[in-house]
């Protein structure tokens, strides 16, 4: 049962990728859970209230750690159990939460589970467990159906049985070393019961569920072909299906491998192990659903408590838009009695200092690059970006955070064709650069080798050699710098309890101006040209520095009401 004052409705989350946050074994240039563990106290600094953890179990990482190969342990990559329990411990000392990343949808092809399945019949309890299928056609030689990777090009893979000759078909929705687990078959949900069971017992204070609207499939798997126009988006990666996000309030057709009736029965069973628990555990959905109101029935009282609002991070910086989208999702989350949640970035999309300048259509998983049209302008980008994030952390709700856009980390735009590693590029032939460029390891230090990064001067994926300004020691205590104004909108968030308040929208300003008052604070965001006049009022907090009684152009700025 819920009381209305639990933790993450008003929580400040900040995302860590762990290979791209701190590498504390100076290894290969990877980051590492020693890593994290030494990085804390910066994140108690900043003023967050808990951190989530993307994927560290065993892995091939050949979609970065999303294909996990053993739920149970950790990838000697990142370290080992002892050091998670160490990191773990940690972040409660600091006063902390700790929520893990789970990927259920699907497994590594190299997970014990499937290896078995390989070897074992057609037919067999072990093939059971994945979505094994014959082809069709004369001989089976053709896919179960038409449906499409997240990551390009076929979901389907054929087998080859010992002898060389072709055998039945497994789906993929994302790479083909991604096999998708059937989770019509009590056996798999039994084995995530248990998973959930390792995690919490060792301390963790929830879950962020990996693709957790594509649990089940539509019966008989039918085929289907997406619409042809719109942005495309599916998994929280790359385009299945190009109506989502297309409007907050349109309930499109449902693709047949996302969003089924019957995943919500998993997650109503996932919330009575939660409750086994002391300490107000989380879900959190990563679910790319529309409309906002089809998205809440994720967050109803008995399912998860939290979910990813994409809806929000893909709004445009145009007020009437944002005006629309924070009253749909007031609405939508308020109705089922669950807290909206606010984002901007992570680890699967452009990061906000580059994506809210863009000047060409940018669809969702495909990236930015040397080659792509209409790119963002450095100082445009960050200018909105330090808006829009002074914006968010004034909402109610919680909020989150993805590692380095306190430092107003840009996209990197520049990498080098050799070196980029997401599934994407490859799987489209170099057609969609992919997420690269949103994961290059952060800077700490502006004149350490690799930025601080670690002690080896490696970094998994190349740095620019521009970034000793966005380095954290550059920033830190420095007036009027976005790690700053990122710390002191949090001490201020905190100070009037702002998650746990209301939106109150203020009449009287143009379009392009977004005014609300939360509590004691009013919010005004101008996302136009023309400067607006501002109330008399004592300042707060402001995105960039005001003219006398005036808010300039693509600036945000909290008043004392």
């Amino acid at each position: 049962m819920t009381n209305g004052n639990e933790w993450w409705r008003s929580a400040v989350i900040y995302q860590i990728y762990p290979r791209s946050f701190s590498d504390g074994m100076g290894d290969d240039g990877l980051g590492d859970l020693a890593g994290i563990t030494e990085r804390l106290p910066a994140l108690v600094e900043l003023g967050v209230d808990a951190v989530w953890l993307s994927p560290f179990y065993t892995s091939p990482q050949k979609d970065a750690g999303y294909d996990v190969a053993d739920y149970c342990d950790v990838d000697p990559i990142f370290g080992t159990l002892a050091d998670f329990d160490a990191m773990e411990k940690r972040v409660h000392e600091l006063g902390l939460r700790l929520i893990v990343d789970l990927v259920p949808n699907h497994t590594s092809d190299q997970h014990r589970w499937f290896q078995e399945a390989l070897a074992s019949a057609e037919g067999s309890q072990e093939r059971a467990r994945y979505m094994f299928r014959d082809g069709t056609g004369d001989t089976g030689e053709l896919p179960p159906n038409n449906w499409d990777s997240v990551f390009g090009g076929p979901a389907w893979t054929r087998t080859i049985h010992p002898d060389g000759t072709p055998g039945q078909w497994y789906l993929h929705l994302f790479d083909t070393s991604q096999p998708d687990l059937d989770w019509e078959n009590p056996w798999v949900r039994e084995q995530f019961r248990d998973i959930l069971r390792f995690w919490l017992d060792r301390g963790v204070d929830g879950f962020r569920v990996d693709v957790a609207h594509g649990l089940i499939k539509a019966a008989g798997l039918p085929d289907y072909t997406p619409p042809a126009s719109g942005g495309s988006m599916g998994g929280g990666i790359v385009g299945l299906e190009p109506e989502i996000v297309a409007n907050a309030e349109l309930d499109t057709p449902t693709p047949p491998y996302w969003a089924q009736e019957r995943v919500h029965e998993i997650y109503r069973d996932w919330h009575s192990v939660l409750e086994e628990y002391d300490g107000e555990r989380v879900l959190c959905a990563e679910a790319w659903v529309e409309p906002l109101a089809k998205l809440a029935r994720w967050v109803r009282p008995d399912e998860m408590q939290q979910a990813f609002n994409f809806s929000y991070l893909e709004t445009p910086w145009e007020a009437p838009a944002m005006r629309k989208v924070i009253d749909l999702s007031l609405e939508a989350f308020t109705s089922v009695g669950a807290p909206s949640t606010w984002v901007l970035s992570n680890h699967d999309v452009v990061r906000h200092a580059s994506r809210l300048a863009l000047t060409a259509e940018n669809p969702q998983g495909h990236g930015i690059g040397p080659k792509s049209p209409g790119k963002p302008v450095r100082e445009l980008g960050l200018r909105r970006a330090r808006a829009a994030t002074a914006l968010m952390l004034a909402l109610p709700g919680s909020a989150y955070l993805y590692q380095g856009e306190e430092l107003g980390l840009p996209e990197v735009i520049d990498l080098p064709d050799e070196s980029r590693q997401d599934p994407t590029w490859f799987r489209t032939n170099g057609e969609r650069y992919g997420r690269d460029g949103c994961r290059v390891p952060i800077p700490w230090e502006a004149e350490a080798p690799s930025y601080g990064f670690g002690p080896t001067g490696k970094s998994w994926l190349p740095q620019p050699a521009d970034w000793e300004p966005y380095a954290r020691d550059a920033q830190r205590g420095v007036a009027g710098s976005t790690l700053e104004m990122y710390r002191l909108a949090l001490a201020i968030r905190t100070q009037h309890d702002l998650g746990m308040g209301g939106a109150e929208w203020l009449p009287g300003y143009g379009d392009d101006v977004v005014a609300f008052r939360n509590g004691g604070v009013t919010v005004i965001a101008n996302t136009g040209e023309a400067v607006v006049e501002l109330p008399i009022g004592q300042v707060l907090l402001a995105s960039e520095p005001l003219g006398d009684g005036i808010l300039p152009g693509d600036t945000t700025v909290w008043l004392r009401s």
